[in-house]
């Protein structure tokens, strides 16, 4: 390697020039261009220049260079979720940028850069002479001078505007080091697709960190500082590989590589990213990050190069995406297809067939893996379509299944699926396409740390880009049977307990006890089964015996009661409709007050940034989980574990057994729910260390369906996303706290073991006094009760 081009391992500022030396210096590099006969005038110059140097801009941008850096989103193992800016820009420090990076700049702008002071004389004079020789323009601009035209001038081309470009690369020469300077153009210098600087170039168009960049790669992208349109590699790629393979000729010439890596270089296949995609879909919590950060710095928030770091984690963020979504797709498969979503008109010839559905598809994006289409052929056993990319697809056999009365003649015209219709297909486990179509059903789930309140996951919709719209935090929806643990915990405080037993037995209120209209509740399979326990009726989620809990309860008290959870008690009426969750609530909140049942009565906030550093990694501000003490109690030990056992009962016999079933564990705790007329279906729960609600419902609420309820539309989600987080998590039942006592199998608190407490609710007066039997006897009837 030349070693009069290598970087100076500390590269000190020069002393100031004085003007009068400058201005020598300048004429005779006008002199150098070739101006025939210029001498004369080169002198008149010099006395203008003269007078112009004291009025230059004063380059203390340059000196304290702070560059405009976006806002990154950053999850908790270092994962990029998101970016805001309008400049995307990694900036690295001259140490940071691999050499072979600034050997690729340096061979292609300016081979000489460690060598002249920032004119290059004899650069200029032979950019003059081939410019006589071959009568085109030959650039003779030093990297110095397009910092100076970057930083401070027009791009207007006049002599003016190129006396001061001189001027002031001779004055940044004189105040900065030559690494200062090429530290300064690396990162500031813009190469396309919203990227500026080498960093930011390199994760958007190969998707790799710069220190990993190849001789190749970086001649690419040493090529596109002269233009970043014309030489994109993405949109004119054999236009950037010309430029790139004389750049890998310059980096020879000039010594930066040997001939060995000149062959390799010219001989690897590069590999673009043509779009950054975010794996972990992370959509709204980025989104929701930003929100947080922008509240607190407002437009500095998108310039100041903040990193911003989440609770999250990717990969519990992925597969909280995949599982919602699969199960909203998988609902969409039992609808009625609605119909394409557009139609074209095609025309005769093959080519102007691709490139009309091309264009069409233009306004129908993919959709992850719901690809869009416009068909060809259509026939009732198979479908020829045509993707984004071009590519021709058939969909046959079972792929038809689900818009067999689409394909039929007389489908209604809106319907039909024909040629010119425009489609959505994706790949079934089987590697076959099938037909599909966007779901109008929406979605959220959210998962955290029941201790510290720190986010795990967090989706709030089906897609981000269909749908900016967050159901975590924004969509207040009635809870449904999801609501009714917080009833039974109030009831816990009023001598209620788990083998109390209640009669499932029909109910009839007047409007004064619902504050609207005359009530008969129903329970969601119409059966009345008669008394049963309190355990039996939570597990079986009882509507009558939840009703006669409230009951004895009283609504004002259990109104008060919730709120210790975070619930607004306004949104909660204190009618006796609260008992089947008639309230309206967020996930977020549902999260949130389950995790006083998983973390043993105290309340926590969830907490999603982490830390905030600056592009420097200096940290400007951190939150530290705060430890759990009697301060943020809000329930006591003994009715979270009283409560915890009752939500364990539903997942090992009731209405969310699946859970234990698939899971093969019984550390598991929650509740299933489903409102009036199906409208919204809902799973909470936990294991101790990780608290999750999953709800799905229409944004403008309408009815599921029939026989859609959360046990079989929510909690598949949680399922799917518990079998992954809990991986390589030890069982962890809980255990129980003073004040409790297990008395022939059950729980109770230890004043009402001894057939203290409520003993029955609703009983006709006919019926066993279990109170006043011995405990074997009130054990028996119990049995009679359970069914």
């Amino acid at each position: 390697m030349n070693a009069s081009k290598t970087a100076p391992s500390d590269s000190p500022a020069r002393p100031p020039e004085s003007w009068p030396r400058m201005i020598l210096r300048i004429v005779a590099w006008v002199a150098g261009v070739g101006l025939a006969g210029a001498m004369a005038a080169a002198l008149l110059l010099g006395v203008a220049l003269a007078t112009a140097y004291p009025n230059l801009p004063k380059i203390d941008s340059l000196i304290d260079y702070r560059p405009k850096l976006p806002m990154r989103i950053i999850s908790a193992e270092g994962t990029l979720l998101g970016e805001f800016g309008e400049e995307r820009r990694n900036y690295l420090s001259i140490r940071e940028i691999p050499k072979v990076m600034q050997d690729a700049v340096l061979a292609i702008e300016d081979s000489r850069f460690y060598e002249h002071g920032g004119i290059d004389y004899r650069g200029a004079l032979r950019a003059a002479l081939g410019n006589l020789r071959e009568a085109r323009s030959q650039g003779a601009s030093t990297i110095t001078m397009q910092v100076a035209r970057n930083f401070y001038l027009s791009t207007e081309k006049t002599l003016t505007r190129k006396i001061y470009e001189i001027l002031l690369s001779l004055k940044i020469e004189s105040q900065l080091s030559k690494q200062q300077i090429l530290e300064v153009y690396m990162n500031q210098i813009y190469l396309g697709q919203r990227a500026y600087g080498f960093a930011a170039a390199s994760e958007i168009y190969f998707g790799k960190p710069l220190k990993d960049i190849t001789v190749a790669e970086a001649a690419m992208l040493a090529g596109l500082p002269k233009a970043p349109s014309a030489y994109n590699p993405i949109s004119n790629r054999t236009r950037a590989e010309q430029r790139q393979r004389y750049i890998i000729e310059r980096m020879r010439e000039n010594g930066f590589i040997s001939a060995e890596q000149h062959d390799q270089a010219l001989a690897q296949p590069l590999k673009y990213h043509p779009a950054r995609s975010n794996s972990s879909h992370a959509g709204y919590v980025a989104e929701t990050a930003r929100q947080l950060i922008f509240a607190q710095y407002g437009d500095d928030a998108y310039t100041r190069g903040l990193n911003v770091h989440l609770s999250v984690r990717a990969e519990d963020q992925a597969v909280a995406y995949r599982a919602l979504r699969r199960a909203i797709l998988d609902f969409e498969r039992r609808k009625t297809y609605r119909g394409p979503e557009a139609y074209v008109d095609l025309p005769k010839d093959q080519q102007g067939i691709d490139t009309r559905a091309a264009e069409a598809l233009e306004d129908h994006p993919d959709n992850d893996e719901l690809r869009s289409a416009v068909v060809t052929q259509a026939a009732p056993k198979k479908v020829t379509a045509l993707l984004q990319s071009g590519e021709s697809i058939s969909i046959t056999g079972s792929g038809l299944r689900n818009v067999s009365t689409a394909l039929s003649d007389k489908a209604p015209p809106k319907v039909q699926i024909r040629p010119g219709a425009v489609i959505r297909v994706s790949k079934d486990s089987r590697n076959e396409w099938s037909i599909g179509q966007l779901p109008e059903v929406e979605g959220a789930f959210v998962s955290l740390d029941p201790y510290t309140g720190e986010i795990r996951a967090l989706v709030g919709g089906f897609d981000y880009a269909k749908n900016k719209f967050n159901h975590v935090t924004q969509a207040w929806r009635q809870p449904g049977s999801s609501f009714k643990p917080f009833i039974y915990s109030a009831a816990l405080e009023k001598g209620i307990g788990p083998a109390t037993v209640v009669d499932d037995a029909p109910l009839f209120f007047d409007a004064d006890a619902t504050g609207s209209q005359p009530w008969e509740p129903k329970n969601y399979d119409g059966q009345f089964e008669g008394p049963m326990s309190l355990r039996r009726g939570l597990a079986k989620s009882k509507n009558m015996v939840s009703i006669r809990v409230l009951e004895h309860v009283g609504p004002a008290f259990a109104q008060d009661w919730v709120s210790r959870f975070g619930f607004e008690p306004e949104k909660h009426p204190a009618y006796l409709t609260m008992a089947l969750g008639a309230g309206t609530v967020t996930p977020m909140q549902m999260a949130s007050a389950y995790s006083v049942f998983a973390n043993g009565g105290h309340r926590v906030n969830p907490m999603l940034i982490t830390r905030v550093t600056d592009n420097r990694g200096r940290i400007l501000a951190q939150t530290q989980p705060v430890p759990l003490d009697d301060s943020m109690r809000v329930i006591t030990a003994r009715n979270a574990f009283m409560m915890d056992s009752l939500l364990q009962e539903i997942t090992r016999s009731g209405t969310a057994a699946r859970a234990q079933s698939t899971l093969k564990r019984p550390d598991l705790y929650g509740k299933t729910g489903t409102t009036n007329d199906s409208n919204d279906a809902w799973f909470a729960g936990f294991q101790p260390s990780l608290v999750a609600v999953v709800w799905v419902g229409y944004d403008q609420p309408r009815k599921l369906g029939d026989r859609e309820t959360g046990g079989g539309l929510a909690l598949p989600v949680w399922i799917e996303y518990m079998a992954q987080a809990l991986r390589g998590v030890a069982v962890n039942e809980i255990a129980p706290p003073e004040g409790v006592t297990n008395v022939g199998g059950e729980w109770y608190y230890s004043e009402n073991a001894n057939g203290e407490g409520v003993s029955t609710l609703g009983i006709a007066s006919h019926a066993p006094d279990a109170a006043s039997a011995p405990t074997e006897e009130r054990k028996s009837i119990l049995d009679l009760f359970r069914n």
